[in-house]
């Protein structure tokens, strides 16, 4: 049976949705939301699930594959990988940095300061905790 995968898509965040998709999935099988065996959803059901076409949960279980995370065949499933490359803290504070630089430089453009950003931020956070959680409990609605 595949593992739940809990994948947020927003498709006017000018980073392809292909993208956003693998950068999640990697996430969750860096961090062990997704663990060594897991079976990821089929491309159908994760490309119903998200509300995007089948074609780009395709691409980016390539690039999964391509980065030796996943593993299978057409038919049989896709899966965690036992021994998946793992990043360390470091690597994925590096990974992160362009997205807080992005933040930053955005949140200036605009006119906020560090209280009302960081304000921004802990209602962002708060609301996404709730979005997870309703979505382990199988509440969720449909996030795009």
């Amino acid at each position: 049976m595949a593992t739940k995968v809990a994948c947020f898509i927003q498709p006017n965040s000018g980073e392809p949705i292909y993208q956003q998709l693998t950068r999640q999935l990697k996430h969750a099988i860096a961090t062990g939301a997704l663990r060594p065996g897991d079976q990821l959803p089929t491309v159908r059901e994760l490309a119903e699930q998200l509300v995007i076409n089948p074609n780009t949960v395709a691409r980016s279980y390539r690039e999964l594959f391509d980065a030796g995370l996943v593993e299978g065949t057409q038919g049989s499933g896709t899966f965690v990988k036992e021994d998946p490359p793992t990043l360390k803290t470091r690597e994925r504070e590096l990974r992160l940095r362009p997205f807080i630089d992005q933040l930053l430089a955005e949140a200036t453009l605009l006119g906020f300061g560090t209280r009302d950003l960081l304000r921004i931020i802990q209602q962002s956070i708060k609301a996404h905790e709730e979005r997870l959680h309703d979505h382990r409990d199988g509440t969720h609605e449909r996030v795009r």
